[in-house]
């Protein structure tokens, strides 16, 4: 899969959800488009990690964490131009209809999903004014706009809840130069997405699903996502960029 051409020489960005996965290769094509990055997740560093990123091992649900993380990616280049918040988590047997969840469940999940996004973004814009404007893009999922015959409802909410929250911040801060979007995957090979990795008739299965008759790869939502981010997507904020290979435009 061919990287997204763009120039980010002289940026800085800042990735959560950073330690595998989308975010981790969202960070690495952004270095190796020029830009500067702190990865920032829960997980320990990866062993592949990039060449010069940063990278922060905390928890996104402790503010002071993400504050004091987020100041140091500034003042490490001096500007702050992009945030992606790339972390999620699924409960997957924990995580299920609104009627049957326990509770804690749904709290711990909108508290990463959604909450530690917010919390992000809240420290993440007064240093995109400082730096005269920047970008940032929300990973959501297809799964937020439709039903599932196996319900998933707080990660489904959260997921919305970004969304709402992206176009929210795309309209408060335009004037001041700060754009927001979201990204919506579908089926994606991400270690999230393990139980039909490593399934081969539950992965032939969904692929099947998929009219492009693949599923999605990391790459694919990174290549969306720095276009997001890039200068040529300079009059796009608020919107949602769809990259399912097709799902939901099927009847």
């Amino acid at each position: 899969m061919t990287q997204m051409q763009a120039d980010f020489s002289g940026r800085n960005a800042f990735v959560t959800g950073a330690g595998g996965g989308m975010g981790l290769q969202i960070a690495r094509d952004l270095i190796g488009a020029g830009a500067q990055a702190t990865l920032f997740d829960v997980k320990p560093a990866p062993d592949d990690l990039p060449t010069g990123a940063r990278y922060v091992q905390a928890d996104l649900r402790d503010a002071e964490a993400v504050a004091q993380a987020l100041a140091a990616c500034y003042e490490a280049a001096g500007r702050l131009d992009y945030l992606v918040n790339a972390a999620g988590v699924l409960l997957l047997g924990r995580d299920r209809s609104l009627v049957d969840i326990d509770l804690g469940v749904w709290d711990d999940v909108l508290a990463i999903n959604l909450k530690g996004a917010a919390i992000c973004a809240r420290h993440a814009v007064p240093l995109m004014k400082q730096t005269g404007g920047g970008a940032m893009v929300q990973i959501s999922t297809i799964q937020c706009v439709r039903g599932d015959d196996a319900p998933q409802d707080a990660y489904q909410a959260s997921k919305a809840g970004l969304i709402a929250m992206s176009k929210s911040i795309a309209i408060q801060f335009a004037a001041d130069g700060i754009r927001s979007n979201t990204v919506l995957p579908g089926p994606t090979q991400t270690p999230m997405q393990q139980r039909w990795i490593d399934n081969p008739a539950l992965r032939e299965a969904t692929e099947a699903a998929v009219p492009l008759g693949r599923v999605g790869t990391p790459r694919d939502m990174a290549n969306a996502t720095l276009f997001l981010l890039s200068d040529a997507a300079s009059f796009i904020t608020g919107t949602e960029l769809i990259v399912d290979g097709g799902v939901l435009a099927k009847p």
